[in-house]
């Protein structure tokens, strides 16, 4: 084993400092600051900062060519107010690092750990801590970053803790093994009137009422199936909060998903044409935007050949447990550059879950996930 019984208490300890300072994708400056001052000790070739907006890119490079490998962590955390009673809470009210991201940008220093003490002989290593992963902005910047060309890599690696699967087993597949998805804006403009008065404004209630369950009914079937689709309404206003007013304006937001890219204009598609309709008929102005844009995760085969022959000499066991998931990962991107895999950490079968206002990420998954990573770094590039 490549970490002391000291640098697991002093990753612990990094990991809670993330935890208790947490910032939401696109403001990650303290958080990659951070990071960068733990790297430099640690001797790596180079450091790139600000890359794709706050991103962190630590190089490893052995005299003899090879091949670049890349391992991918996240530095944001949501805007999510964190429910606990951990001395190592966050600080900062209304955010909270309630998906791991601290935990998993600790696996990448404790590898880095291993890197300054065990160089590869040869090709180089990549470490990288993304920026804005959970708006699905952050791997496109990075990939549109004209530094990126100097880590371009040959191949891409991931995790992800995953409450719900048993503690250290993982969860591994070729394949699609997460949805691409995307917000739909969508805004109805009519006409304000006096609530005495209704009749003499266009409200958009009635074509708000109609279209929430007609959007909703666009869903279809479950992965791994590619037909499945999901159209979930996360967020609605109509008109402004008084009693005096009969409204003129509404807003909805719902999130579409699909298993696989080539699904999403399909789906994209049958609900422009439900809110065409509905705007037409009662004679309203529309509106449509795309947000937080997730193409789906795809396992390449190659890749994830490596991980499981990593997992083997590690001694864990895997299976494909609940994949592919519904849920959306920004690190689909990377397929489009090389061969990657993202494979998925059981954090507990009773650990809350992801997103909960109560969820922690466990410290003693750390060491596991740089384990199973070094095993991947040690095949390739000895």
């Amino acid at each position: 084993m490549f970490l002391t019984n000291r640098d697991i208490i002093e990753l612990q300890a990094f990991r809670h400092e993330l935890h208790r300072h947490p910032e939401v994708s696109g403001e990650e400056r303290e958080t990659a600051r951070r990071v960068v001052e733990a790297l430099r000790s640690l001797g790596p070739s180079k450091i790139l900062t600000d890359l794709g907006g706050h991103g962190v890119a630590a190089i490893f490079e052995a005299k003899e060519p090879g091949p670049t490998l890349l391992f991918r962590a996240e530095l944001d955390a949501l805007p999510i107010e964190e429910k606990s009673e951990s001395p190592h809470r966050s600080t900062i009210s209304g955010k909270g690092h309630l998906c791991g991201h601290d935990g998993h940008s600790t696996i990448l220093l404790a590898l880095a750990t291993g890197l300054s003490r065990e160089p590869v002989t040869r090709g180089r290593v990549v470490l990288l801590w993304q920026p804005a992963e959970e708006d699905g902005s952050g791997a496109e910047a990075v990939l549109a970053d004209p530094r990126f060309s100097e880590i371009r890599p040959d191949f891409a690696y991931s995790l992800h803790n995953m409450p719900g699967l048993a503690f250290g087993t993982v969860a591994l597949k070729s394949g699609p093994v997460n949805c691409a998805s995307r917000g739909m804006k969508i805004r109805l403009s009519g006409k304000t009137a006096h609530a005495s008065q209704p009749e003499t404004g266009n409200s958009p209630m009635a074509a708000m009422s109609t279209l929430m369950p007609s959007l909703t009914a666009l869903s279809h079937g479950a992965p791994p199936s590619t037909d499945f689709t999901l159209a979930t309404v996360t967020h609605a206003w109509l008109g402004e909060p008084a009693f005096g007013i009969a409204p003129g304006d509404a807003e909805i937001w719902v999130t579409l998903r699909t298993l696989i890219d080539d699904r999403m204009a399909e789906l994209c598609e049958r609900a422009e044409r439900l809110v065409t309709g509905a705007a037409s008929q009662a004679g309203l102005k529309q509106s449509i935007s795309y947000h937080d844009v997730f193409f789906h995760c795809e396992n390449a085969a190659e890749a994830v050949a490596h991980l499981e022959q990593a997992l083997t000499v590690e001694g864990l066991r895997f299976s494909e447990g609940n994949l592919p998931m519904r849920a959306s990962e920004d690190f689909g991107r990377l397929r489009a550059i090389c061969p990657s895999a993202m494979f998925f950490l059981g954090a507990g079968e009773t650990h809350p879950a992801l997103h909960n206002p109560d969820y922690d990420y466990p410290d003693d998954l750390t060491a596991i996930g740089a384990r199973v990573f070094m095993a991947v770094i040690r095949q390739a590039l000895g």
